[in-house]
This record gives C-alpha cells, structure tokens and sequence, in this order.
C-alpha cells in the first residue's frame, strides 16, 4: 500500500492542463465491442481504473495499438467469448466498477453478457436494477447466482426495442441500455435518461459509427436499431472533476492557478457553484484563471438563509465533487450546508477533517454543515486514510493547506481517477513524496 506525505502551507503558481474524462473513458472504450471495425480514442487519461479495463479488453481479444501517450486504436474483430468464464475475468471485472459497462455492447454484438459483481468505491449502495430492468425490456434474460461467485448473466437471442422510463436517470444505466439498444431490432425510447455531457459524447460517437440516436442532451433518447456498426474516431472531454478539485485546491491554498483547456461550456453550473463559495476566477478563452485569494466569503441566499449545496442529475451539480466543496469550505468566512443525497456513505471521511481542526457538524449521513474558519485558525497536518477516490483527493487538499506534514494511506483510491496527481502537483510548487 503505498501514501503520499504532504508538506503543507504551500502556495502553488502556474499552469496545469486536466486529464481526459474518467467517466466518459469508461463508457467510450467499452463501446470498441460494438464494432470489429477499428476505433480510435483521444485524450485517454492514464488512470488504474482507466487502464485495468484497457487491459481487461486485451484478454478478451481487443487489439491495441498505442499511438501516443493518450491515444490507442482499438480493434475488436476477434472476441474470445470463452473468456468470459474465465477465473481471470472474474477476478479483473470483480476489480473494477466500469466492467459493468461491458454489458451493453456484449450483449448488442454477441447477444449474450457476463460480468461478476463490480467493486468501486465503498460510498454505499450503488445498486444496478437500472441497467438489467432495461435489458430485460430490450428482450434478454438475466440471472444472477450468488454461489456462482456473484456473478450476473444476460442472454438474448433477439432484442427488440421498446420504451422504458427509468426508474433513476442513472448515468451508467443509461450508457449500457443505450450501447444495448443501438443493434436492437426497431425503435427504443428511454425517458428519465441521463444527459451528462459523457453520455452525450457516447451518443454522438455512436452516431458516427452509424447508430441512429436523437434527442441528445435531452432527458429523451430515441434509437433506432441498426444492424452493425462501423470504426470511427472519437476525443474525450477534459475531466470536470479534475477541473473543479483543482479550483477548490486554488482556494484552499492562496494559489495562482491557470487551468488550461476546461472545455467551459461543458462544465454547466460547476464555476457557477464554487463563485457561490466566493472564489474569484476569470474565463480567458478555455481556460480558466484562479487569482491567489487570502479570504473568500460564502454567498447567503437573498433571504439571508444559510447556503446549501446538494447535488443532482445533469445539469445538477455533480455529486463526484460535493468532497472538494466541502473541504473548499473549511477555510472560507460564512456556513454552508453539504447535501449528499445519492451515497449515503460519502460523508464520512469528514471525521479526518475534523481531527485536522475543521468546523464541520455531521447531522446525518447525508448531510454536513461546514462553519469555514476564514484563515483565522489554519488545519493542522496529521495520517489518515483515503477511503474512495474523491474524498481521497479532498483530504490531499486538506493537507496542502494545513499546516506541518500529512500522511495520506491508501492513494491507490487517488490514483484510481487521478492521473500522476503528484507529479503534475509538485510541478506547480508542491511538495507530494509518494512513499
């Protein structure tokens, strides 16, 4: 197990480019399956999740030809289905969270899916009903046999496309019911989709492959089936996670920070939520400039009531960063209220940050409202544990701005999303040991 020891009280300068999307890489590279013909993605971002699935499709027969250091053609013409009884495939699929977007495609090209239960994050339940109710309406048959490993099977001789209303406008569900439905025969109709700027990438990329989709952006997806699919070539969205954990880390700080490339008008209300905090910062074409800021003060509804930040499905504020506003928040002057309403065990590393000296009160799982310091008493270094990938990066920004040294354990959870987090840190004048 390795960690990282973190110097803190560092003020950062200069410039720091996001890495590719790791929620859209997980959906896009799967999607090769759809077609033997060869794809070509851009902009990969070099992250363990990222690369275990790249690997995982090497076993089942997927030819990878790197082409740059974030770029690699694929090639999925020789798919060995035997694979996928294998031990090896369920020890590496049971590893990763994404493996279950092999479903879809699995299931469009060769009409039949195997996955074990994913693992991931341990931020509580993450249930996949989503994704197998939809199967199911498309035509196939599911079974899942807890003495069999746990280890979950759809098969279909035919799909047939159908409407559904989903019952939670979940991103991953969306993805594999629509990479599903593609080749299906006829027109499927999924109301309450998700509409997240990675699904409306999927969405266009399968169009230039030749599926028929409309209604991207919208919560309405309307497919109609085509029998095959052809190669393409397809750039990913820079991460917006990684954009706004290095805002709050840029606030945190007191750090000049120059973030290049952020795709801005993808991000929808993320710079929006973090001005709220009072955090200064300047749109200079794509990139997006974060000025060293001693104090910043939280807004207060017109009312004069205390603000609240609850996440929610696109154009909602995305849950994957409630940990960065959270932490962002310790330092600022006024009180927020954190709403976490989809994981109910997301919250709990607040423990640490109080340890370290911050105001924050835990009403519930869900809920955590943070009195910010206003830089009048500075976190303090201490060793504490990352327990999933964002709360791991909100406790590294925590120790980047506190005072004296921090150990971080279990970044293998860090470098799970983020790409040479340390490296490219320490470039801009921090000082990250990986131990």
């Amino acid at each position: 197990m390795a960690s990282f020891k973190i110097t803190g009280d560092r003020r950062l300068k200069g410039e720091i480019v996001p890495q590719g999307a790791k929620n859209e890489a997980l959906q896009i590279i799967c999607a090769v399956l759809l077609t033997k013909e060869p794809v070509t993605i851009h902009n990969i971002p070099n992250i363990r999740d990222v690369n275990q699935l790249i690997d995982l499709l090497g076993d089942l027969g997927v030819r990878k030809t790197r082409l740059s250091d974030s770029s690699i053609r694929f090639e999925a013409n020789d798919i060995n289905l035997d694979y996928l009884e294998s031990d090896s495939f369920r020890q590496k699929a049971a590893a990763l969270r994404g493996s279950v977007m092999l479903l879809g495609p699995m299931l469009a090209r060769f009409r039949k899916g195997r996955i074990p239960r994913p693992g991931g994050d341990k931020i509580g339940r993450r249930r996949l009903d989503t994704h197998f109710i939809g199967f199911e309406k498309l035509g196939a048959t599911f079974s899942y046999d807890e003495e069999d490993g746990g280890f979950y099977r759809v098969d279909a001789a035919n799909l047939k496309g159908a409407y559904m209303l989903l019952d939670e406008a979940s991103v991953t569900g969306t993805a594999n019911i629509l990479m599903a439905a593609v080749m299906a025969e006829g027109t499927t109709t999924l109301y309450n989709a998700a509409c997240e700027p990675y699904l409306q990438q999927l969405c266009k990329m399968l169009n230039r492959m030749g599926a028929k989709i409309s209604g991207i952006s919208s919560n309405l997806l309307v497919i109609e089936g085509v029998s095959e699919l052809t190669g393409t070539e397809h750039t990913m969205l820079p991460d917006m996670i990684e954009i706004g954990s290095f805002i709050g880390l840029a606030a945190m700080t007191q750090s000049e920070i120059t973030i290049k490339n952020c795709q801005i008008p993808q991000l929808g209300i993320i710079p929006e939520v973090f001005q709220k905090l009072g955090i200064q910062m300047e749109f200079r074409g794509d990139d997006i400039f974060i000025p060293a800021q001693e104090k910043y003060r939280m807004e207060n509804y017109l009312d004069g009531s205390t603000l609240s930040v609850a996440d929610a499905p696109w154009p909602g504020f995305t849950p994957d960063l409630l940990s960065i506003v959270l932490v962002t928040a310790t330092q600022a002057q006024g009180t927020v209220l954190i709403h976490q309403k989809m994981f109910e065990s997301r919250l709990f590393f607040v423990d640490k940050l109080i340890e370290m000296g911050a105001q924050i009160i835990l009403c519930d799982p869900h809920r955590a409202t943070v009195i910010g310091h206003n830089r009048e008493t500075q976190l303090r270094g201490i060793r504490m544990t990352s327990p999933d990938i964002r709360a791991g990066v909100a406790l590294l920004i925590a120790a980047m701005s506190a005072k004296g040294v921090s150990i971080i354990d279990n970044i293998e959870q860090i470098d799970r999303g983020y790409q040479n987090i340390d490296t490219r840190l320490n470039a801009i004048g921090a000082e990250i040991v990986r131990l």
